[in-house]
């Protein structure tokens, strides 16, 4: 387990605490139900993680393998220079209405918290965990430590539909056909609290998926493939 270098520690202590109890690698055979998930969505200005912003962000924490509601989180962040960019089209976000956000790095020390020792969950989670991680860069000098779990990836190694076939070119399912597959609709799409609680209930049939097929022993964290563990 990593810490941050203690003769150069960041000055706010959220994120002291952050890098403390968030190590950046958890062991493989951690019992799934021991493991504490959070999943995330973020609707952005595009999709250049070095220039684009976080327009709205959603968290919904996972205990014992369970939606817990009253925990789930949404921001709207406000933007120091709004535009209308073409990522407007899919989101709906005007400048308008973020004018009544939080300032982001408000947003993160609230977000922070939540993640202290957590499994990112997401689809096409990339993306998202490069954005906080360019956000908290740019605004504490830190990065983002939290491993992650893709349930696009996740789709194709529970479900015949999206197996991976081995023709080039194939790509990972979206959130829509991961919905249709599993037999129910997305909640609110393209908002990030509704993608977000979306995307917890695939995750949560997809564990009980891979729970069918690895019979022989309780699920462990390993079994999800995490990408950062």
């Amino acid at each position: 387990m990593k810490f941050w270098p203690l003769r150069n520690p960041p000055d706010d202590p959220l994120v002291r605490a952050y890098l403390a109890k968030t190590p950046r690698r958890l062991p493989g055979r951690t019992p799934l139900e021991a493991v504490r998930f959070v999943v995330i969505d973020a609707e952005t200005t595009g999709f250049d993680t070095t220039h684009d912003r976080v327009l709205s962000l959603s968290a919904v924490p996972l205990t014992h393998l369970q939606i817990a509601v009253s925990a789930i989180r949404a921001w709207l962040i406000r933007q120091p220079a709004p535009t209308v960019t073409p990522a407007v089209t899919v989101h709906g976000i005007l400048p308008s209405e973020t004018a009544d956000g939080s300032d982001e790095p408000e947003v993160l020390r609230e977000l922070l918290p939540l993640l202290h020792g957590a499994v990112l969950v997401g689809h096409h989670v990339r993306f998202d965990a490069a954005m906080l991680d360019a956000a908290l860069r740019r605004h504490f000098g830190v990065r983002l430590r939290n491993p992650f779990v893709d349930t696009a990836l996740l789709a194709m190694s529970t479900l015949e539909a999206f197996r991976k076939t081995g023709y080039p070119n194939q790509r990972p399912p979206a959130l829509e056909e991961v919905c249709a597959r599993c037999g129910f609709d997305p909640v609110d799409r393209h908002t990030a609290v509704g993608d977000a609680f979306t995307t917890a209930e695939i995750f949560l049939l997809l564990v009980a998926r891979l729970r069918h097929l690895i019979r022989r022993r309780p699920l462990r964290l390993g079994d999800l493939l995490p990408s950062r563990l």
